[in-house]
């Protein structure tokens, strides 16, 4: 009988699912126990500060790479291209996608698979820090757009929304 991983949201509808979620694990115990070591060493208010540095810088560099990916394409970079160039699985992290009341559609996170891990911990706070990868990531790519988290499941909401659009005044 094949084993079953530490895991207290959903069943993997397949093997691929269940690899993606393996992977998201450890990468998602690997930054709480950093980021726990980070705060021990050095306080709490300070930990969190390099903590926040450290995500900014990783997501800035990941936004950067989409930016050059969508301008080898000949394209601007622009909220509308910036989901051509994939930098996470397209597995694992459940979606859905809804039409709005006017009549645009957004897409809705409804399982990340590093959210499972950080409210098994209850580490729902050092799991939003990580979280602030979204904006730095979409600064790296075009710092004329903004990213709002409409919604985070961190907070309690029931699903993840990012906005992404141009920069107000």
């Amino acid at each position: 009988m094949e084993g079953k991983m530490q895991w207290s949201g959903p069943d993997p509808e397949d093997g691929w699912e269940q690899d993606v979620w393996l992977m998201a694990r450890r990468l998602a115990l690997m930054y709480y126990h950093f980021a726990q070591v980070i705060m021990e060493r050095l306080g709490e208010e300070e930990g969190r500060r390099l903590i926040k540095e450290a995500v900014w810088r990783y997501g800035n560099a990941c936004g950067k790479a989409v930016r050059e990916g969508v301008e080898r394409m000949g394209l601007e970079p622009t909220a509308e291209n910036f989901r051509l160039i994939p930098d996470l699985p397209s597995r694992g992290w459940r979606r859905q996608t809804v039409k709005l009341p006017d009549g645009r559609r957004q897409v809705q996170t409804i399982l990340c698979p590093f959210a499972v891990v950080w409210k098994e911990l209850g580490a729902e706070d050092l799991g939003r820090i990580y979280c602030f990868v979204d904006q730095a990531k979409v600064e790296g790519y075009n710092p004329e757009l903004e990213c709002i988290h409409a919604h985070n499941v961190l907070d309690g909401d029931p699903f993840c929304e990012i906005v992404i659009r141009p920069k107000e005044g």
